[in-house]
């Protein structure tokens, strides 16, 4: 008698296609039945909140060319709200565009952080059966630091996702020795004060000129959107309800 396969199992060919049809492969649907594959862990029970970083008045960081993080954050977020949205999951995006969503009330560069910080948290929280994948760039004062990383919070829900997120960027990021961990307390006030599984994906370094020139490629950022994805419904398949 043929075992049946978990949910778990059935998703791995398509955390494989998803790869796959990003890197310019979607015959890979038709060859290997990644659509079954796609229906068999249909409907998702959470909502992908795609957080991106910075915005606005915060650029946050900064290549040594130039390229702020706040632009390469929003870039990969749409394109992972476009992949997503493809295969059925539900999305929100916290910016559409390059903005901070502060309070009108506030006034200084440091009021208007602020403000846009908790406004952040409140959307998230406001979410039911919210996922939140914050997505930014990592930067250091030597150049020679690379490769991407997963931090989760507090809240131990976020852990899976960040290690196989992990795990996944690994295919995408030849040599990267990085192992996902939590955040440090007081470092990321939407890491800290999300009330759902979380996690904070540092997709690279703009301070080594390595990966700032992948990290600005709409190819390298189609990759990360891909692995986005793959995370998210591997984490659906093992975890959810």
């Amino acid at each position: 008698m043929k075992k049946a396969r978990t949910r778990a199992e059935r998703s791995v060919p398509f955390v494989l296609a998803a790869l796959a049809v990003i890197m310019g492969a979607a015959v890979y649907f038709a060859l290997n039945g990644a659509e079954e594959a796609f229906k068999s862990v249909k409907p998702y029970t959470h909502t992908a909140i795609l957080d991106a970083g910075h915005g606005g008045v915060d650029g946050g960081a900064k290549s040594a060319n130039g390229i702020l993080e706040s632009g390469i954050n929003l870039a990969v977020a749409q394109k992972t709200d476009a992949l997503m949205r493809f295969y059925g999951v539900r999305t929100v995006m916290v910016r559409t565009g390059d903005v901070s969503i502060h309070d009108p009330s506030a006034d200084t560069v440091a009021e208007k952080k602020r403000s846009d910080l908790v406004n952040r948290v409140k959307l998230i929280n406001g979410v039911e059966n919210a996922v939140l994948f914050s997505i930014h760039q990592n930067s250091f004062t030597e150049p020679k630091y690379f490769g991407a990383q997963m931090f989760h919070g507090g809240d131990a829900s976020g852990i899976p996702l960040a290690l196989a997120l992990q795990e996944l960027f690994l295919e995408i990021d030849p040599g990267n020795t990085r192992k996902a961990k939590r955040v440090n307390a007081g470092d990321a006030y939407v890491m800290d004060n999300a009330k759902c599984p979380a996690v904070l994906a540092e997709c690279g370094f703009l301070s080594n000129p390595g990966d700032a020139e992948k990290l600005t490629s709409e190819a390298y950022q189609r990759k990360i959107a891909a692995v986005l994805l793959a995370g998210y419904i591997k984490w659906e398949s093992e975890n959810a309800g």
